[in-house]
């Protein structure tokens, strides 16, 4: 399974950006697409999940009302609308896809990141 990111960037404060992730065929039936993001110095964090393609949705507090995750099942690919931008959501961005896997159990795929900036 492949996951790769696109649509990192330098913005200023305030500003928009929307990650996109595309990914080949899953191998679950039941699964999460999740965003991530890693950044200098803290823990690697959950910033939105979304049951399948479809929802429900969950966010971080500290990114509700600001980005939106959607997801097109049919293109492969998972969205991350990101309204807003603050320093604190300088980080790399990582693209999830987690699923049961009969015999196996619960397993995980991620993308390589992408580089989100916010700065003047």
């Amino acid at each position: 399974v492949q996951l790769v990111e696109a649509g990192g960037g330098l913005v200023q404060p305030g500003g928009s950006l929307r990650l996109s992730c595309g990914h080949s065929d899953l191998p679950f039936t039941t699964y999460a697409m999740s965003w991530y993001r890693d950044a200098a110095g803290k823990a690697r964090q959950l910033v939105a999940s979304l049951h399948k393609h479809e929802g429900p949705a969950n966010y971080a507090d500290s990114v509700k009302g600001r980005f939106t995750i959607s997801g097109d099942s049919a293109k492969k690919v998972v969205y991350l609308q990101m309204d807003d931008l603050k320093p604190e959501d300088t980080a790399v961005y990582l693209c999830n896809a987690a699923g049961p896997v009969i015999g196996v159990g619960l397993t995980e795929f991620w993308g390589r990141g992408t580089q989100v900036t916010v700065s003047s």
